[in-house]
Parts: C-alpha cells; sequence; structure tokens
C-alpha cells in the first residue's frame, strides 16, 4: 500500500510532531477501491486522509484542510459542525488524526468517529452535499465503522469468534433458499471444500472467494461437454454478498445453477479433475497475492490429499 502518497505535506497540516503516538501502531491494512483503512494497536478503526476523501467524493485537499483547522481557537463552521458531530457519537473530538510512524513512514490515520462525522457532514450538510459521501454513510452507519472495517482487513480484535468463518456464515446465510428449486448452486455444493479450507488456516473472504474459481472452471466444462443437451438448461439466480464485501456494491450479482440431475456429473468432476488439478493452483495463486498465507496452502492440499486416499483394507 502506497501510504507516503496518502500523507499530506507537513505545511498543510497541523505539525506533525504535535500529533505524533510513539505508543501507537498499525497492525492491520489494506486497501479497497482505492480507500486505504487499516486498525491501530488500540483496536481503533481508520482511513487515511486521502482513503477518507475518495469516500466522500471529494478532493483530498478538503480533507487536508479541515484537520488542518481542527485545533485552531475558532475553527470554520463545517469544522465546529463535524466537531458536534464527532461529540454526539459520543466520542472524543480533540484529535482528528494520529500521526503513526512505521518504518520511517508517517501514517495519517483518521479514527472512526472522525470518519462518520465527517462523512454525515458531507452527506447532509455541505453545499452541495455529496451522492458518495451519503451512499457510504448509510452503508457504514447499517454496518457499523468498525465492523466494516475489520472484515475488511481480517482483524479478529478477541478471538473469541473466528472473522473467516463469520465471514462464511454471513454469505451462508444471504445464500439460503434463494436458488430455485430443482437446482443446485456452486457456493453451496462446495461447502465440504470451503470448510476443509477454514480449518486448514485459510482466511475466506472478500479476496478469496473459491466458489468463483470452481464456478468459472465447473461452467467452462458445462459448456465443453455441451451439458445443457444431457441435463437441461443451465439457470441464474440472484447471489448477495454481505454488506461489507466491496462485491456488495453490485448486489444482486446473476450467478449460474444447475440441474440437480447433473450433482453426480459436478460431484465426479470435483473429485477427479477440480481437487488434484486445477485448486492448487488457485491456491497457489493466492499466495502469491498474499491473500493466503503458504503453510494454511500447503495445510489445505494435503488435507485434500487425505481425503482422497483409499480406506484402508
Amino acid at each position: 500500500m502506497e501510504w507516503k502518497k496518502n500523507m499530506p505535506d507537513s505545511t498543510d497540516l497541523v505539525s506533525t510532531e504535535i500529533q505524533l503516538d510513539l505508543d501507537l501502531r498499525v497492525v492491520a491494512e489494506t486497501e479497497v477501491n482505492g480507500v486505504a483503512m487499516g486498525v491501530l494497536n488500540t483496536g481503533t478503526p481508520f482511513l487515511t486522509i486521502r482513503g477518507l476523501s475518495r469516500m466522500c467524493g471529494v478532493s483530498d485537499s478538503n480533507i487536508v484542510r479541515m484537520t488542518a483547522e481542527w485545533v485552531d481557537p475558532t475553527p470554520r463552521p463545517r469544522v465546529q459542525r463535524v466537531k458536534e458531530l464527532v461529540r454526539a457519537q459520543g466520542s472524543d473530538d480533540s484529535t482528528a488524526f494520529y500521526a503513526v510512524e512505521t518504518n520511517g513512514v508517517v501514517y495519517h490515520a483518521v479514527p472512526d468517529a472522525v470518519c462518520m462525522a465527517i462523512l454525515e457532514y458531507y452527506a447532509f450538510d455541505a453545499k452541495p452535499t455529496s451522492d458518495q459521501a451519503l451512499k457510504a454513510f448509510r452503508t457504514l452507519a447499517r454496518k457499523g465503522f468498525r465492523d466494516f472495517i475489520y472484515a475488511q482487513v481480517g482483524y479478529n480484535p478477541s478471538g473469541s469468534v473466528d472473522l473467516a468463518w463469520q465471514q462464511y456464515h454471513d454469505r451462508v446465510s444471504l445464500i439460503y433458499d434463494t436458488v430455485p428449486a430443482g437446482f443446485f448452486c456452486i457456493f453451496k455444493e462446495i461447502a465440504e471444500m470451503q470448510v476443509t479450507l477454514l480449518q486448514a488456516g485459510a482466511t475466506l473472504g472478500k479476496s478469496f472467494i473459491p466458489d468463483i474459481s470452481v464456478g468459472q472452471a465447473w461452467g467452462k466444462h458445462w459448456a465443453s461437454d455441451n451439458l445443457d443437451v444431457v441435463y437441461g438448461q443451465r439457470r441464474k439466480f440472484s447471489h448477495n454478498y454481505p454488506d461489507y464485501f466491496p462485491q456488495a456494491m453490485s448486489n444482486p450479482q446473476p450467478a449460474y445453477c444447475y440441474p440437480d440431475d447433473a450433482l453426480p456429473e459436478f460431484r465426479k468432476w470435483m473429485r477427479e479433475a477440480y481437487v488434484p488439478n486445477s485448486m492448487p493452483k488457485y491456491l497457489a495463486s493466492k499466495v502469491k497475492s498474499g491473500s493466503l498465507s503458504a503453510p494454511a496452502a500447503t495445510s489445505a492440499v494435503d488435507a485434500f490429499k487425505n481425503r482422497n486416499l483409499p480406506a484402508p483394507q
């Protein structure tokens, strides 16, 4: 992530030395659709100044000027209004951002309450208002800013509920009862595969969605073998992602479902073609992209190899 691009010039901000907190550090970070975000070691979720400006649909300079005026004795009305919105959340309005130094790079992290207040300002109070800010504010208000950022960066604060399992469960609940009777969908049918990946340490989520890989490969097999003639026409149904997934921006998404008569064919194809040939390549690509650790990929491959061993005589 190019954090230096998110760092405004020191002349445009309140002195970094004043707000630099050596006790803070970034423990999780990511960038989604150009919006840089993360979590501090205190558990505080944040957006960078550039990320916040993109979410608000305004230029970086607007947010820079707002944060620069934050500690002025008599800030302009818009800053006063934003600080009122921070206090209305029951939060501290004394700090616009945290300057956190990591490996020589200063992260300007705007905390959750300030982000929501600025989004609310541009959604309802600014002249003109921003439709983009309104859409983002409604999404984050519905899901909760903290939960949204935690899900995006894969951060689990307590360890009591595994985030990867929660994301999987959230997807299951949205797929339930959406496939037409007499048809099956890939996501439901590969549940055993996904659970095995989770047990092996994979973190399924917004950037690791194995049903897409399986669906694309199976779709090619279906078309190349002209299975419409054998089992009947496949159909499409409305597939939705949890609202904290980036893919949710285009919900509902059309996805193929297949006649139940083709289930034996699909399961044989999974067992004999996808798992031994395609899945290792898919997992390797996820390791390369950084969305899966190498040990987790190895554990997953080994788990499937063991399942394919013949039963002892």
